[in-house]
């Protein structure tokens, strides 16, 4: 099963104009795990989205793709 960080990257790649500069990092906890993405200054904007749509549906499905696994995630964008 692939972690939810490299879902993260998969969709931040697929959203961005330079994904070879998009980092995740995966910091796990005892009951949760926190996900920091980052990506170009250029393109900040897009993986947020207008009024943080972008990022608002990224959060929902690590979110869901974390039920299975009993935890809860945070998704940061540095």
């Amino acid at each position: 099963m692939a972690s939810l960080g490299e879902l993260v990257k998969v969709i931040a790649q697929a959203l961005v104009n330079d994904p070879d500069s998009v980092e995740v990092k995966e910091v796990q906890g005892e009951h949760s795990i926190i996900i920091e993405l980052k990506v170009a200054p250029d393109d900040t904007g897009k993986v947020i989205g207008k009024q943080g749509r972008t990022a608002k549906a990224i959060r929902t499905i690590v979110r869901t793709a974390a039920i299975k696994q009993n935890k809860k995630v945070m998704v940061e964008i540095l």
